[in-house]
């Protein structure tokens, strides 16, 4: 079956060369215009997938393969894709940046989607120099259809017309020239961009709409989009969800908001119901039967947390009562008996899990990981393998051995094994951060626990 689905890769040279605020202009412009736009991101990222909601008022999904198989990946792309009228994906780092080998690029997967791709140029302090950049991009692997080049930062006129022409003499198309505006620079901290959630001052992105819609040749961008060649040896779109068995809590607002909307289906389509609470303002727990804590900024909430006394009595009460709970990265240190900020502050936590966590001014791991199972637990048997994604400035302190981990981990880049997070009863809190839509038989292990956990509830 074939699908012609318009689309096109917002790509780059390096990292912090503009790729989210031109996606997220670009969104809002076309989304201006009438359009429903589909808007993608690749890798692990949870912020960028914000700003892209936020531009084109649609769930921004994840496209990685490693998280996920390549088959999974194509899938997830097309059952959101096929219900727009265009589809634009961001980036990750440079072009030709991924995992090991490569794996899970932008390159990878800009062929694994046959996407023409447009790379975004950062050319403050550079001239001629930009069209020889590009033509290397080009020439180092000529399977990716390097449709043409962004050029942003410039500082004037005359500096875009010395690129133009660099440009035209390596016959390069330029589909855009973006001039340096610091009203229009997203504020970061110690893992990125701020997010969406945190962010005040949301009106910027329809002002960076109207910007980009003048800078940016969206009428030739629209038309490679349109050009993409058709989509080949697809499914049609999974049917709806299952009904639901069971109650889930998910922790989200602004401490945690780390999510991929593809796990959240699979969760429903095993049988869940999600019903959000926040640790920050909720004072009890909904009546659910399972409990997830994404990842986010608990660090940045501590106070609150911690002050939030009520709900954390509620949440170990329920936890030492058997309730299943699986937390990730912030929810794993909300888990933990307290958190040491930055400034060396010590605030309590949920005091569930062996250990405490501290944050440290240097990044302690960014990568991909395998992740096996130590024990049977309710994400599934002893020997499960997941493949999935660190990135935390926090590390734990005083925590156990290898006994009662939750898993034995494998760091992709250089093969170092070591033992993470923890599981006892049934809590499983640690800092991988998976994706259900590659592990759909460990969603369905976690909602059989909570199917469990409420049958014998209503036993007793």
């Amino acid at each position: 079956m074939e699908w012609s689905i318009p689309r096109i890769v917002i790509a780059a040279t390096k990292s912090s060369s503009g790729k989210t605020t031109i996606v997220s202009g670009l969104l809002a412009a076309l989304r201006k215009r009438g359009l429903k736009v589909q808007p993608y991101k690749i890798g692990p990222d949870y912020i960028d997938p914000g700003y892209h909601q936020l531009a084109s008022g649609q769930p921004s999904h994840n496209l990685d393969s490693w998280l996920m198989s390549k088959e999974t990946m194509q899938q997830v792309f097309i059952n959101n894709a096929i219900k727009s009228d265009m589809a634009i994906i961001e980036g990750v780092m440079g072009l030709y940046d991924g995992g090991t080998k490569g794996i899970s690029s932008t390159a990878e997967i800009a062929k694994l989607l046959s996407a023409p791709v447009a790379i975004v140029i950062d050319c403050k302090s550079m001239g001629a120099s930009a069209a020889a950049l590009a033509l290397g991009f080009r020439e180092y692997d000529r399977e990716v259809q390097l449709a043409g080049v962004i050029l942003n930062r410039l500082g004037s006129k005359n500096h875009e017309k010395l690129i133009r022409e660099a440009m035209e003499r390596v016959s390069i198309p330029v589909l855009g020239c973006v001039h340096r505006n610091d009203d229009f620079h997203m504020p970061e901290r110690h893992l990125g961009l701020l997010p969406m959630e945190e962010n005040s001052n949301l009106g910027f992105v329809e002002e960076l709409g109207e910007k980009i819609a003048q800078e940016l040749d969206i009428e030739q961008i629209i038309k490679l989009a349109h050009n993409a060649s058709p989509m080949l040896q697809l499914e049609p779109p999974a049917p709806g969800g299952a009904s639901s068995v069971v109650k889930i809590g998910l922790a989200r607002d602004e401490a945690f908001s780390f999510y991929y909307p593809e796990s959240i289906r699979v969760l429903e389509e095993n049988g869940a119901k999600l019903v959000e609470f926040s640790p920050l303002e909720a004072t009890s727990l909904p009546e659910v039967d399972g409990l997830i804590f994404g990842g986010g900024f608990p660090e940045v909430f501590a106070a609150k947390l911690s002050a939030n006394q009520a709900l954390r009595s509620f949440i170990k009460n329920k936890a030492e009562a058997g309730m299943p709970i699986y937390a990730e990265c912030g929810g794993f240190m909300y888990l933990s008996g307290s958190l040491e900020d930055f400034d060396g502050r010590i605030y309590q936590m949920c005091n569930i899990l062996p250990c405490r966590v501290r944050m440290n001014d240097k990044l302690q791991m960014v990568g991909y990981v395998t992740a096996e199972l130590e024990h049977d637990c309710i994400l599934g048997p002893k020997g499960t393998r997941i493949n999935g994604h660190e990135f935390h400035f926090s590390s734990e302190v005083d925590g156990g051995n290898s006994s009662g981990r939750a898993f034995s981990f494998i760091r992709s880049r250089n093969g170092e094994k070591y033992y993470g997070g923890y599981c006892q009863n049934n809590v499983l809190g640690s800092y991988l951060h998976m994706h259900f839509a590659g592990y759909p038989r460990v969603a369905e292990s976690f909602v059989k626990a909570c199917l469990k956990y409420k049958t014998e509830k209503r036993i007793n």
